[in-house]
């Protein structure tokens, strides 16, 4: 009996060794991983990219590295035909009076009155399908703080823009405001449609509210020119997408804030801002180049939504982007790329890079934001930096130049993303299926904090729950904001 049983001891001691070493080596693996700071979505396209132009067998093992890397951080990449039924939709802007209504049924009647206008002027579109070439329809006329000139539809979806050109609305003067319009870009080359809307220069307290954005490289650019700034602006209710990946090599970002200040960025909707092209980086809205007091909140930024899986790096939000050329910057200085901002409030999921990246921005304010589906937070010598009541399905990445100030939040440990361990998204019903009901008990503040609208437009006594909302279901009221 001892001796015919010693054989299956041993196998069954080389079994246990085995298992013993395979598990001290995947510890040992995650450990220094997690050092490195890189979680598993960002690991694998680089582990990808070292193995190519190697043999065969090098390079297959670098695909199916990515690919279990991706599962384990992302789970099923699947592409999403609607928008999730909590995203309220768009509705008309209520007709402000104004001192002369201007009707247009054509482009060259809508060149005339941008051209004429007078404080106070509502130069109203009359429903149908226009087509625009050539130059850009110029705003140089300014209106006054208590007389804006507006341009808009009666409600939205009754006129639409269609931009087969560079940039749509180049803005250069004050006090304008476009409301309910859908306008697309319709060019056969992606480089050809910049802009719906170009902000420049003196061209401060423009507003962008309502309207439907779709098919843009940068949807709306806003930077100074000749030492003059477009302050004090307002970018709200918008719906701001791409329905293909971006073929070019410009920068795509749909709000494009450069060296402005005290712009406010509110309760917009920005999805599918793909590159195909050079670096394959880009983002869903960023302030940089010099600005301060820029505040974005109550926003949805949904990175990869109808286009899902492709390759590059999608980053949600953003103060500093990935830096300006001094030319760009604001009175020629470049540090901070930012100062004194406020994100809060803002829903951002499904990117493939950061939710948030800070890069050389100062003073910034992360609040009662909720992220998913994201590589989290990272920081780049962002200097102080308060993170409070937030819920980050990713890891917060802070580097040694910037200094955290943290409460009443909660993000993932790196190496439970390599285990494919996400704690923040079981809080929801089904988060990779954006049904962001509460599956049990919301993250409760430690202390709640002052009453203030929600992602959702709800106003509470007092805010009680970790990250953008409350009860993701008010969201869905046509009236939530």
């Amino acid at each position: 009996m001892r001796t015919s049983s010693l054989p299956r001891r041993l196998v069954l001691w080389t079994i246990a060794i085995g298992a013993l070493i395979c598990i001290g080596t995947a510890a040992w693996g995650i450990t220094l991983v997690s050092r490195t700071g890189v979680p598993p979505r960002l690991l694998g396209p680089y582990l990808q990219w070292r193995s190519s132009g190697h043999n065969p067998l090098i390079e297959k093992t670098g695909e199916l590295t990515a690919d279990v890397l991706a599962w384990l951080d992302r789970g099923s990449v699947k592409a999403r035909q609607q928008w999730p039924a909590w995203v309220a939709p768009l509705t008309s802007a209520a007709v402000r009076g104004g001192t002369r209504e201007v009707l247009v049924v054509d482009v060259g009647q809508l060149r005339t009155a941008l051209t004429r206008a007078l404080p106070g002027d509502v130069i109203t579109i009359a429903p149908g399908r226009y087509r625009v070439e050539g130059a850009a329809l110029a705003v140089e006329r300014p209106g006054r703080v208590d007389a804006p000139i507006t341009v808009r539809a009666p409600r939205v979806g009754l006129a639409t823009l269609e931009f087969n050109l560079v940039e749509g609305f180049h803005v250069l003067a004050p006090h304008w405001v476009f409301e309910n319009l859908v306008i697309e870009g319709a060019c056969p080359q992606h480089d050809d449609c910049e802009h719906a809307f170009h902000v420049v220069g003196a061209a401060s307290a423009t507003v962008i509210r309502n309207n439907e954005l779709r098919d843009f490289n940068a949807h709306i650019k806003i930077n100074g020119e000749r030492g003059r700034y477009p302050d004090g602006g307002l970018v709200a209710d918008n719906r701001i997408y791409n329905t293909t990946a971006r073929r070019t090599e410009n920068p795509v970002t749909p709000i494009d804030l450069v060296a402005a200040s005290d712009w406010t960025i509110r309760g917009n909707l920005v999805a599918d801002f793909v590159k195909d092209g050079s670096d394959r980086t880009s983002y869903g809205a960023f302030a940089k180049g010099g600005g301060s007091g820029n505040l974005l909140e109550g926003n949805t930024v949904l990175c990869e939504h109808r286009l899902r899986g492709a390759p590059g790096r999608r980053v949600g939000l953003s103060f500093g982007g990935g830096s300006s050329g001094q030319a760009s910057c604001r009175a020629g200085r470049c540090t901070p790329e930012h100062d004194l901002g406020m994100m809060r409030d803002n829903l951002i999921a499904s990117c493939s890079d950061a939710g948030v990246y800070l890069n050389r921005a100062t003073n910034s304010r992360l609040e009662h934001n909720t992220l998913l589906d994201t590589a989290g937070v990272q920081t780049r010598s962002a200097g102080e930096l308060l993170f409070m009541a937030n819920l980050v399905d990713g890891p917060l990445r802070i580097d040694a130049e910037s200094f955290l100030t943290a409460r009443d939040s909660r993000t993932s440990a790196l190496s439970a993303l390599y285990l494919g361990v996400h704690t923040v998204r079981s809080l929801f019903a089904d988060a990779a299926a954006l049904d962001l009901r509460w599956a049990g008990a919301p993250p409760a503040l430690s202390a709640p904090h002052a009453a203030r609208s929600d992602l959702c437009g709800a106003v509470a006594g007092q805010r009680q729950v970790i990250g953008a909302f409350e009860e993701i279901g008010r969201c869905q009221r046509a009236d939530a904001r």
